[in-house]
């Protein structure tokens, strides 16, 4: 009887213990996930003439704000999973919290990956967008400002034990706010659009290739969450393809081998309003990457 009673106390012990440190580690994750570091925020000059919300929507639509927010940016669920917990990819239009954004705050969270609350913006690719330039990012600010409203109903973030574990520890220093040089973003306009490899290495990180082809192009590591975007530099299939062959897989989904590209895999949909400037302008910073064989 002593030795099952001292069994007892001893699993009684370890459970509190367990108890003590998983309350812990919730708490470090929650707090961290809530209170993102503290950035600076380059001025912009946002205005709404004809031509700044014309670009702004050509910048929303091939960078693919729709892939997450929704077709008209009206929000929808990104991760549902019980008992991870709950994250939206939240309305954007005035129907939304985004109503209550200034320019700045749109700024904050599409550059910096930090909400108007200041808490850690999870699953936005600020890591890519970092690159926008101040005229660029002003005028996709100036657009999605004037989106018609849509009711949606979104609910509000909430991220459970182990979620706040895993997103606030465990991952913690893979989300764009930790990848991020902060004091090194905004003070310049974005690359004179023009078919240059310049222009094209800026367009391959706003409108998200890398996200699905890797940072260096060569195909995403198969470790990877993320989609499973093939090898695109020279040292891949792309590198036997021709100018006009990118361009129809780009725009069109159709590869020289005859295959229709996934839209859910290849957004060429949102491609499609590319000009051939800009498809030039990728295929030509393409043609500078080395022959890299394929990431595993």
């Amino acid at each position: 009887m002593r030795l099952i009673k001292a069994l007892g106390i001893g699993l009684g012990g370890l459970l509190g213990i367990i108890i003590i440190i998983a309350g812990a580690l919730h708490l470090i994750g929650k707090s961290r996930l809530d209170e993102a570091q503290d950035v600076a925020i380059a001025e912009l000059n946002v205005t709404q003439n004809d031509l700044d919300l014309q670009r702004g929507q050509h910048l929303a639509t091939i960078g693919n704000c729709n892939y997450c927010h929704g077709t008209h940016f009206e929000g929808k669920d990104f991760i549902n999973e019980s008992p991870i917990g709950y994250v939206p990819a939240p309305n954007l239009t005035s129907s939304g919290p985004a109503a209550e954004y200034n320019d700045l705050d749109w700024a904050t969270a599409i550059r910096h990956g930090v909400a108007k609350d200041g808490r850690t913006i999870v699953v936005m690719p600020s890591n890519h967008y970092a690159v926008y330039g101040d005229d660029d990012l002003a005028n996709l600010i100036a657009y999605l400002k004037k989106v018609p409203p849509v009711e949606n109903s979104i609910r509000l973030r909430k991220i459970e034990f182990p979620g706040t574990v895993i997103f606030g520890i465990l991952a913690y220093d893979s989300w764009p706010v930790n990848q991020i040089s902060h004091s090194s973003i905004g003070g310049r306009n974005a690359p004179t659009m023009d078919a240059t490899a310049e222009y094209g290495k800026y367009l391959v990180q706003i409108t998200l290739c890398v996200a699905c082809h890797g940072e260096n192009l060569a195909g995403q590591d198969p470790k990877s969450d993320a989609p499973k975007g093939p090898n695109i530099t020279r040292g891949g299939n792309l590198g036997n393809w021709t100018f006009e062959e990118f361009a129809l897989a780009t725009r069109a989904g159709k590869t020289p081998e005859g295959k229709q590209l996934d839209h859910e895999e290849m957004p060429w949909g949102q491609y499609s309003i590319m000009s051939e400037l800009e498809v030039r302008a990728i295929w030509t910073f393409i043609q500078t990457t080395e022959k890299i064989p394929d990431n595993h």
